[in-house]
C-alpha cells in the first residue's frame, strides 16, 4: 500500500483537510481540461495528476503546493498536445510580412 494512504484508524483532521484540498484540486482542474480538450486530454491529464501525487514523499500541506502538482500535469498535457496545425507556422509568416 503507498505511503499516502489513510489509515481510517489514525486519521486525523489535519489529514481529512489535504483531502478535501486534493479533491477540490484535481476536480477543478479535470474540469478546466475536459472543457478546454476534451474527456480523453482530462483522463489522461488526471492520471498524470494522480501518479505525481504518489511520487510524492509526503502530502502537499497547502494550497500553493498542491496547485505545483496541477502544474507539473499541465506541463505534461502540454507536450502531449499539437498546438499548432501543420503549416500554420508559414500561414503567420504570411500574415505578418
Amino acid at each position: 500500500m503507498n505511503q499516502l494512504a489513510v489509515n481510517k484508524d489514525r486519521q486525523n483532521p489535519n489529514c481529512t483537510d489535504l483531502i478535501v484540498m486534493a479533491e477540490k484540486e484535481l476536480i477543478a482542474f479535470c474540469r478546466a481540461v475536459t472543457e478546454l480538450f476534451g474527456s480523453h486530454q482530462a483522463r489522461l491529464s488526471a492520471e498524470d495528476w494522480v501518479h505525481d501525487l504518489l511520487e510524492m514523499n509526503s502530502l502537499p500541506a497547502s494550497a500553493r503546493e498542491w496547485r505545483l502538482l496541477t502544474v507539473k500535469a499541465v506541463a505534461r498535457l502540454a507536450g502531449r498536445l499539437d498546438p499548432l496545425p501543420e503549416g500554420a507556422f508559414a500561414a503567420a509568416e504570411c500574415v505578418a510580412s
